[in-house]
């Protein structure tokens, strides 16, 4: 092949690379109006995004999402990695609400239909 043509071939296959990642980049980004539902019905008050409820469902819809992106792509350990991290966190703020406030945190689970 010809200088040309090779140096073409790297430039596409490093752009189908960048491109890639810029699409797995957004696996896992919520819509301002998915996290608008999703916090409706855990917010303790309006503005309220920093609670462990609000935090707990907004993870458990991405970890929704990722969930069903991995089936499709099963050799994606990258984003799989993030999901295990995301499984944690949301482990971790569930433990807290359960030491903290257990009525509330029985009343998340039955509403979010986790396993406990």
């Amino acid at each position: 092949m010809e200088p040309s043509r090779l140096s073409l071939r790297a430039t596409y296959k490093h752009l189908g690379a960048y491109l890639y990642k810029l699409a797995a980049s957004h696996i896992y980004m919520l819509t301002k109006r998915v996290k608008e539902n999703v916090l409706k019905d855990t917010q303790r008050h309006d503005s309220d995004t920093g609670s462990p409820e609000a935090q707990v469902a907004l993870l458990t819809r991405q970890i929704e999402e990722l969930s069903s992106h991995l089936r499709k792509h099963k050799k994606d350990f990258h984003s799989r990695r993030g999901l295990l991290q995301m499984v944690a966190d949301r482990r971790r703020h569930l433990k807290y609400l359960e030491r903290k406030d257990e009525k509330s945190y029985n009343a998340l689970i039955k509403q979010l239909g986790l396993k406990r």
